[in-house]
């Protein structure tokens, strides 16, 4: 990746306080993060607003999540995940709250928000900017407020878990969106096997790098580690325009596959808000060890 210049220009930083610590009851914290999802899907529905596409994919997961919590044994510390999983979605609708309230979210989240209000990206790269704002970026941060210090590598394989949900439900949308985009399967050959299609973009490195960054910032205080979250979310707001403008051969494939996709974005949000096989059906042991080692 290029050396990122400072910018002049850059959005405010999202707030960084860690989230309010909450003792777990009867009703998990999940809950509310699945019921502060269910009324951004029914608003963006009713608005015919595209910050449901995400949106609609990241509550299929976060339910996911939470039928992992629940399942005796999926999740190594089903507590600490419940936890994980609110600080995690707290950056996400912390963001979305700054936007729709004309306040400056973190860049990477910016340039995810500001695509949703042109119909140049497709589906896939409108899913992709905010997959790559919230894995790329929020997911580090989320597992280093969590278990600070030392306390960071018991959440290695929760993680993976978390991430094995999120490629098993990519896969499932990229078969969906065929009733949507009619030319996508022409995309994803044209990407290339390499290319692993294009929400799927970054999945991998993505991964990795999230593990990375929450060791790096784990060990540090919050005021140490602002200016780690500065130069990532730089260049994850790099990564953003990358998908957005891949190079001028996906551009103008992109431009065909928009031709003929649909613009119904009721719609979208409603078959991305399709719930589907049981938890524990996508993140077999043979899955995981797959994704551990990269493959």
């Amino acid at each position: 990746m290029p050396d990122l210049p400072d910018r002049t220009d850059r959005v405010a930083p999202l707030s960084r306080a860690a989230p309010p610590s909450r003792p777990i009851g009867p009703t998990l914290l999940i809950d509310q993060v699945i019921a502060d999802l269910d009324r951004i899907v029914a608003r963006a529905i009713a608005e015919n607003d595209r910050i449901g596409y995400f949106a609609a994919l990241y509550r299929r997961v976060t339910i996911k999540v939470k039928e992992g919590i629940e399942t005796p044994g999926f999740f190594a510390d089903p507590e600490r995940m419940d936890g994980l999983d609110f600080a995690f979605a707290s950056r996400y609708l912390e963001a979305l709250r700054r936007w729709q309230g004309g306040e400056a979210p973190t860049e990477a989240w910016a340039v995810a928000f500001r695509a949703t209000r042109s119909i140049r990206p497709v589906i896939l790269q409108q899913l992709a900017l905010g997959i790559n704002a919230h894995i790329n970026l929020d997911l580090g941060i989320a597992a280093a407020r969590t278990a600070p210090g030392r306390e960071v590598g018991g959440l290695q394989e929760d993680l993976l878990r978390i991430n094995q949900i999120l490629s098993a439900l990519v896969r499932m949308v990229e078969e969906q969106i065929g009733s949507l985009s009619p030319k996508f399967g022409w995309l994803a050959r044209l990407a290339g096997k390499e290319g692993v299609r294009a929400v799927e973009f970054s999945l991998g490195v993505a991964r990795d790098e999230s593990w990375r960054f929450a060791t790096e910032l784990a060990p540090l205080d919050l005021a140490a580690q602002e200016p780690a979250i500065d130069r990532r979310d730089r260049e994850t707001a790099w990564l953003a325009r990358k998908v957005l403008h891949p190079g001028p051969l996906l551009d103008l494939v992109a431009m065909s596959v928009r031709i003929w996709e649909t613009k119904d974005v009721r719609r979208i949000v409603e078959v991305l808000s399709a719930i589907d096989r049981p938890v524990t059906e996508m993140a077999t042991p043979a899955a995981l060890e797959a994704l551990s080692r990269g493959r």
